[in-house]
């Protein structure tokens, strides 16, 4: 896996010591090195110091940040003194790279009030910031105004921004697969192509009789189809299901897998019922779950706008997401309540994974058409949830996250399971309610709130509310 890079702008005023400056690039080098992350920023004797005051200066650095675009992910300004305003904002407009941007200052010391230690960062930054917006270029802030490269506060600050990073890039260019349309039961899951592609969401889509079609030319003896039985079993409990179930789940799982390789998906949505139950005679919940443990995420009833939540929270955090149903209260506690799905949860969240049918689906559609659901129960830990929706009557994308607990509270039913509790439950479940989002959200075992709402309100232009 590639480091990530980050471009990264010193700003200098000369009437300051150079100390500072040198010291300041000597900072952010050795923070980058523990991070892992590999940095782009003019050498020592490109500038004076390596740093940007002036025009010229500004040129440079754009020059040099546009001939590495292709590998820059974000951009750092760090200020070990009051910097040059306009030094960092034309940098920015020159190279116009259009990346996430962390605005950093040092903090002066309170014994070092001298002319030879002095920084002024603390104002610096207010300057360098207005500038940044009149010039209209989004940026984020450090968590304490100012703050020291080598405090644990401002590590933590740069692992959220690589998190913002890879969110906003990755939408930018995400790429999503329709397999079959929407279920006609569900409205809810109504989407606009046109908003999601001004956002740089683009989709892709196929017909079930095509993928049906494509799967019913592999033969149980293809190399590729025992290979893909076997990876099955290995993936998860399957001994309740009989063998030519599992076959057509292999054969299934190869088309969708080939289709989007050549399309270069990065996720999927599935109409998954009832079509493939009637006339395929599975539930394609494993083949979800196993995409979506790979970190090519899938979700049910062609929910488009849910797999892009699912997406953007997996780019957070590097882990799987997957998609549920805001589906019971729990008992009488007003910050509980049950997620569900019949189901198709990556196994990170389903230690006790196993292959069944769909119990409730199998009342309308017999039972033995609805092997390949998964069914465990989701231990305890920390939730993010999400979820994108698309409003065509605003013309807006607008989006909710926030962040929650797995509990071990007893749970007696079937499916994917979960408890999970949330401070504030109820004035949520209204905000969902009053403003017409979806029954699904995305969740993922993680802390990831605050990255997506950055990203999704500066960098995307979204709508947020971020419940906390």
């Amino acid at each position: 896996m590639s480091k990530p890079t980050l471009a990264v702008i010193i700003g200098n005023r000369d009437f300051f010591p150079d100390r500072l400056v040198t010291e300041g690039r000597a900072d952010i080098l050795e923070v980058f090195g523990e991070l892992g992350i590999e940095p782009v920023l003019l050498e020592e004797n490109d500038t004076k110091l390596g740093a940007v005051e002036t025009w010229e200066h500004a040129k440079r650095c754009a020059a040099l940040f546009r001939a590495r675009r292709e590998a820059i992910e974000g951009v750092l300004v760090t200020l070990p003194n009051f910097g040059d305003e306009k030094g960092v904002a034309d940098t920015l407009k020159l190279a116009g790279l259009g990346v996430p941007v962390l605005v950093q200052a040092y903090p002066d010391a309170l014994e070092q009030f001298t002319v030879e230690r002095r920084r002024d960062a603390f104002c610096g930054k207010v300057s360098v910031c207005n500038n940044l917006r009149q010039y209209g270029i989004p940026f984020t802030l450090t968590t304490t105004h100012t703050v020291h490269p080598r405090q644990e506060e401002f590590k933590e600050d740069l692992k959220r921004f690589l998190g913002i990073c890879r969110v906003v890039n990755g939408i930018r260019g995400a790429r999503i697969g329709a397999v079959g349309a929407r279920p006609n039961a569900f409205n809810t899951t109504r989407y606009s192509e046109k908003l999601l592609e001004s956002a740089g969401v683009s989709v892709s889509t196929i017909d079930l009789s095509e993928v049906f079609g494509a799967a019913e030319k592999l033969g149980d003896s293809d190399p590729r189809v025992t290979a893909k039985l076997e990876e099955i079993r290995g993936y998860a409990d399957t001994s309740r299901v009989p063998l030519a179930p599992l076959a057509r789940m292999a054969k299934l799982a190869l088309v969708i897998e080939d289709w989007m390789k050549y399309y270069d998906l990065n996720a999927t949505a599935l109409q998954c019922w009832t079509s493939i139950q009637a006339n395929y005679g599975v539930n394609a919940c494993t083949i979800m779950s196993m995409l979506s443990d790979k970190l090519l995420p899938s979700a049910c009833e062609v929910d488009i706008t849910g797999v892009l939540a699912m997406y953007a929270l997996q780019l957070a955090s590097g882990t799987p997401s997957a998609l549920v149903d805001w589906n019971n209260n729990y008992g009488g506690d007003p910050d509980k309540c049950v997620f569900f799905h019949c189901g198709n949860w990556a196994k990170a969240f389903l230690p006790d994974i196993q292959v069944r049918t769909a119990e409730i689906l199998g009342t309308i559609l017999g039972e033995q058409n609805t092997f390949g659901a998964v069914a465990g129960r989701t231990p305890a830990g920390p939730v993010t949830f999400a979820r994108v929706s698309t409003d065509d009557r605003a013309g807006r994308i607008r989006s909710y996250v926030g962040e929650g607990r797995f509990t071990d509270d007893p749970l007696s039913t079937f499916g994917a399971r979960a408890v999970v509790e949330v401070p504030g439950l109820q004035k949520l479940l209204r905000y969902i309610c009053k403003n017409g989002f979806e029954h699904h959200a995305a969740m993922n075992a993680s802390r990831s709130a605050a990255v997506l709402a950055e990203a999704f309100e500066t960098y995307l232009g979204w709508d947020v509310y971020h419940h906390a």
